[in-house]
């Protein structure tokens, strides 16, 4: 990791209608970091993810990727821009197999022969080369979502958005991706939106946490899971009146 920033909000804000989902947030990510966003129910963290992503047009503020603004921009422009979308739901072609679905995803980016030599990096990386010849739509959800991750970095991004990345994965899934997040940070840089605590301890450095569509308080995973109002809110005894995510 650097000191270069590579991805900066600047009040960051989506209302709908009288609600304020995001409200003026502001937060920075370096070349090379994993940054792992958490909150409790409503706090924002799915507006958030889906402002950054082009799925939904910011009320106000914007997001800076490379000195380019992505506030308002659709999804396949932020896309090109180099910036990967890993979301909740695996958005795979069930039909076609494992090495299919990377090859045809590396396609969008390379030449044949360079896709070819990704499809094969991807398989190893992501440790799924034995699902290589499975027909997706024959696999179980932890596995699709693994196989989406490795699509999703068959385009080479520089910056990766992971919405719950772990969900419906088994505790041997979780573990293989944990492994897989940690050796991309420093490669290239990572936003992980993430609710299962375990699974940031495993993969956080930086924690930014939000709290009623604010940064409510940034730092450190020692120094986060230390934080004694932190805590509280995900007891849920200041949860009451979120924001819907």
């Amino acid at each position: 990791m650097n000191d270069r920033v590579l991805l900066t909000t600047t009040d960051l804000t989506m209302r709908f209608g009288g609600v304020m989902a995001v409200n003026q947030v502001n937060i920075s990510v370096r070349s090379g970091e994993l940054r792992c966003l958490i909150g409790p129910n409503g706090a924002g963290k799915s507006t958030f993810f889906k402002c950054l992503t082009g799925q939904l047009r910011p009320t106000g503020g914007s997001v800076m990727f490379a000195d380019q603004e992505l506030a308002g921009r659709a999804t396949h422009e932020i896309v090109r821009q180099g910036v990967g979308i890993k979301t909740q739901v695996p958005n795979l072609f069930d039909g076609l197999s494992v090495r299919e679905n990377i090859a045809l995803s590396a396609l969008q980016h390379h030449d044949p022969k360079t896709s070819e030599e990704i499809t094969d990096e991807m398989l190893e990386l992501i440790s799924i080369t034995a699902l290589a010849s499975r027909e997706v739509g024959h696999l179980a959800h932890g596995e699709r979502q693994l196989v989406e991750l490795a699509m999703v970095l068959a385009g080479r991004p520089r910056l990766i958005l992971l919405d719950e990345p772990a969900a419906g994965m088994t505790s041997e899934e979780r573990g293989r991706l944990a492994k897989v997040l940690r050796e991309l940070a420093g490669g290239m840089s990572l936003i992980v939106v993430e609710h299962d605590m375990q699974f940031i301890r495993d993969i956080a450095t930086e924690i930014t946490v939000l709290h009623r569509g604010q940064v409510f308080v940034e730092g450190d995973v020692a120094e986060i899971m230390a934080h004694s109002e932190v805590q509280e809110i995900y007891l849920g005894k200041e949860a009451d009146g979120a924001a819907r995510n």
